[in-house]
Parts: C-alpha cells; structure tokens; sequence
C-alpha cells in the first residue's frame, strides 16, 4: 500500500514543480516585455526631449554627500545648433574617429583594445560615442556583463532611433567634464568663461583631452601630458573632415 501511495504522489509534486515553472516562465516574459516596452518609450521620447538628469549624476551626488561635500551639479542643456563645430570635431578625434561611419560599435578598435590588454598596455577601451552616450543616459558605471549587454542593446536603439546628430547632441550634454560639471555648456563657462558656442579649436580640444578623468584632468592650466593630448587632438580634428549627419 505504501508503494501504491508512493506512485500516487508522484504525479502531484510533477504537477506542482510544472505550475511553478510556468508561473516563473509568465513572471520572467511579463518583465521582459516591460523592460523592452519601457526602454523603447523612454529612447522615443529622449530624441526629442533634453535628458534632464542621468544615473551618473545621481551617484556623483551621494558620493559628495557621503564625503562631507556640497552636492554640485551644474548642467545646462544645448541644442546641438550651439555647440560650436570645433567641440564636435574634438570628441570624435578624441573619443571615436570612426564615429560617422560606424553604426554603434567599431570593432576594429575594440580588437585592438584586446590585442592591446592582452599585451598588459595601457590604452583606452573601444567603447565608441554611441556606447558611451548609452552607458551615460541609461545605466550604471560598471564593468559586469549585465551591464555590457544593455549597453549593447541600447546602443543599437539609439542608433536606430536617434541617428548621428542626436546621439552626438545628447552625448555632449549629458557627459561629465568635470567635478559637478555636465555638459559642454556648463563646462564650456566653467573652464573658458564662455558659451559652448565660441569655442575655440584649442579649447575645444582642452575638453576633449579630460574626458578620460575630468575629476582628475584640468582643461586649463594643465599638466605637461594633458598639453601633448591637446596638441594630438588639434591635429587629428584635421582629419575628421565635414560633419555629415
């Protein structure tokens, strides 16, 4: 009788163990089609509307609360029409020489990132500035694969959404440039005392040449290395050509 009970059960805990599987499979798709319709909502609306605050200035704001320090935040929005040419030619020399030609990802520079890391040198990574704008506006610093695969998957949205000109409007001004400071224009008054409008190509290429640490980089009044940066970046804007969005 024992064994005839036993057989018995069976097919109920096999019953039980298939509901909660399909319970977990409907909570797991319902999470999945709210995470894509969200992020889809919310790339739509930021093509045309000013990204008023980002994930990295949340966490630059706790850091500075947490070490005793005002909490600074000082970010001012531009339509790409006033941002001076010269700032847009630095970033791509600076950042993503392949920038007008890629279409997310340059993966060139990115195998030569790995080849590079393989060997122990210290280069910068092949993040391009489409990726960077996706990691900025939308997630988390970090360097896990979760956050790697959304960076991906947001990168090709926005490329798909947004195209060139607005990706390049975004990233300037939502970018950190220095401490507290975000967004070419804040920058621009902060290191030059003018609008991001004027710039020079000199100045221009001062900003882009901190973009690796801004909180440890000085635009002006800078160190030897940070002047050699300005001066490879002054040239190679030369090679960038027109800006055809």
């Amino acid at each position: 009788m024992a064994t005839k009970k036993t057989q018995k059960a069976k097919p109920k805990t096999a019953t039980k163990e298939t509901s909660r599987c399909r319970k977990i499979f409907r909570f797991l798709s319902k999470a999945m089609l709210w995470f894509f319709g969200i992020s889809i909502f919310l790339v739509i609306v930021f093509k045309w509307v000013p990204v008023p605050y980002t994930p990295l200035m949340a966490i630059r704001a706790i850091e500075h609360k947490m070490g005793g320090r005002e909490m600074v935040c000082s970010h001012d929005w531009v339509p790409i029409e006033s941002i001076a040419k010269n700032m847009q030619r630095a970033v791509i020399a600076s950042e993503d020489g392949n920038f007008l030609k890629h279409h997310g990802f340059d993966f060139d520079a990115i195998q030569k990132a790995m080849k590079n890391n393989e060997k122990g040198k210290k280069i910068k990574g092949g993040s391009t500035i489409s990726q960077q704008t996706a990691k900025n506006v939308f997630l988390w610093q970090g360097r896990s694969y979760l956050r790697k695969g959304l960076e991906a998957y947001f990168t090709i949205l926005i490329e798909l959404i947004w195209g060139k000109e607005r990706i390049m409007e975004v990233y300037l001004n939502s970018i950190e440039m220095g401490d507290g400071v975000y967004g070419i224009e804040a920058a621009s008054k902060y290191w030059y005392r003018k609008e991001a409008a004027h710039l020079s190509k000199r100045e221009a290429a001062g900003i882009a040449a901190i973009l690796p640490n801004p909180r440890k980089f000085k635009a002006t009044n800078s160190s030897p290395y940070t002047e050699r940066r300005k001066s490879r970046i002054v040239k190679h804007m030369g090679y960038v050509g027109k800006l055809d969005y």
